[in-house]
């Protein structure tokens, strides 16, 4: 069987994965919480994981790896979110989670094996906040629930800090109430208008922190193979994760830590906070999936992804090459055409190679242009035969999905006498080469001559 070799940012070196058992691949990857439009930030780790997600199921076999990335659905910016719009909570998280959804199948990932919410999985967090009081690694206090960091003599160790200098970074709560100033909460007491669940620790709300170590525990077991997620999650999420579940379980959460880099814009990183974001929804209305998809896997994970317009751009002009030489039949790909996925996900290296696969194919040689539909399709790329990524794409930049998605939009504008709504939709298919036609009873479309 072939090494894989990943980037461990537990040991920070890039390790031969050895699974703790072959026949039962474990991976467990943070996924969003769904209080606003995922940004293209959000999108990297969906494209990295999912490549990684290809990787493991080709080696391993398809029925032999698990892929959980959860959805956290009870968080303060929801809450926030949901008073800010004035709409219950659980509207806004499935309004979100459905646009998260779309645009996960708008960037070509498979879907994971297992996507389970917080909010169905509070039972599980009570089981395990229970077990770290028992255990006297959390103590009460107001209502609340602390894990003592003092408690871990290991804390730290993925991020390489010392608890004498922890920032406290995102989401860790200052209060005078805790023993120490990282202390982080597992359970606190909500407010008479916030969602709220029963417990012996009172009526409230689960941290945020505790949802992951009791879902991966439920669907991987207390120790697995792979956590992943994003650079930002190191310190305090993923530090936090392995404290409590070390503690409640008596083993390492993973053997394996593995992360994306930042995606920034102009060297500085793309977050809702400092307002330099693009949602994926906008880049629907602009570029197929497959470019967004390509132009994110030409800079390897580890690394800082810088954003522009300029990358999306080339990226499109190198699918329009490569579809040229599109075969439309099953093809599997040769393990020259993979290794380079073996090194760490060395993407890059395999997009050169792929690069190399054209300029052979341009020369007449059949089996490059074999290699290269199967070397994209293994990407995540291909998803459409030749014609209808010409046809679309030479003439518009919106799929067929999102054409029909908001001609129904415009239908159900119009029958509530939305016309502002309904002319806007028009206008922007129009300009888009979209012509729309009314009849009785249904809208077509056909290209704008």
């Amino acid at each position: 069987m072939q090494n894989l070799l990943l980037s461990n940012t537990l040991s920070k070196k890039k390790e031969i994965f050895v699974p703790i058992d072959k026949n039962n691949i474990r991976m467990y990857v943070c996924g969003p919480t769904v209080y606003d439009f995922p940004h293209i930030g959000n999108a990297r780790p969906l494209i990295v994981f999912d490549i990684l997600f290809r990787v493991l199921k080709t080696i391993y076999g398809k029925d032999n790896v698990t892929y959980v990335r959860n959805i956290t659905d009870i968080d303060d910016k929801i809450i926030k979110a949901s008073n800010e719009k004035n709409i219950d909570f659980k509207k806004l998280t499935d309004e979100i989670t459905l646009s998260f959804n779309e645009d996960c199948n708008y960037l070509g990932c498979l879907k994971p094996t297992f996507e389970p919410k917080a909010t169905d999985h509070i039972e599980e967090m009570i089981e395990m906040i229970n077990s770290l009081l028992n255990k006297n690694y959390a103590y009460e206090k107001a209502g609340h629930v602390f894990f003592d960091i003092n408690k871990f003599s290991s804390y730290g160790a993925l991020s390489k800090k010392t608890i004498k200098d922890l920032d406290a970074g995102s989401r860790v709560e200052i209060s005078k109430i805790k023993k120490n100033p990282g202390d982080f909460v597992l359970w606190k007491p909500s407010k008479n208008n916030e969602p709220s669940w029963d417990s012996k620790f009172g009526k409230g709300r689960p941290g945020w922190h505790i949802e992951c170590s009791a879902m991966s525990k439920k669907y991987l077991s207390n120790s697995f193979d792979i956590h992943g997620g994003g650079l930002d999650l190191i310190f305090p999420h993923h530090e936090n994760e392995i404290a409590q579940s070390f503690c409640a379980n008596d083993k390492l959460l993973a053997k394996f830590w593995v992360h994306n880099g930042y995606v920034t814009v102009n060297k500085k990183k793309m977050a809702k906070s400092e307002n330099n974001f693009v949602t994926i929804n906008e880049l629907k209305k602009k570029y197929n999936g497959q470019t967004v998809r390509l132009a994110m896997l030409s800079t390897h994970y580890t690394q800082p992804f810088d954003w522009n317009e300029k990358i999306l751009q080339d990226a499109k002009i190198i699918l329009d090459k490569w579809y040229e030489f599109y075969i439309d039949e099953k093809i599997h790909i040769s393990d020259s055409n993979k290794k380079f996925l073996l090194d760490d996900l060395n993407i890059p290296k395999m997009i050169a190679n792929i690069h190399s696969l054209y300029k052979k194919a341009k020369d007449g040689e059949e089996d490059a242009a074999k290699q290269l539909t199967a070397s994209c399709k293994f990407l995540g790329l291909f998803s459409e035969n030749k014609e209808t990524w010409f046809k679309f794409n030479k003439k518009t930049s919106i799929k067929q999905e999102e054409i029909n998605k908001l001609i129904n939009e415009r239908n159900s504008a119009r029958k509530i006498k939305d016309f502002k709504k309904s002319d806007e939709i028009r206008d922007y298919l129009l300009k888009n080469n979209i012509l729309l036609e009314d009849t009785e009873n249904e809208t077509t479309w056909k290209f704008k001559k």
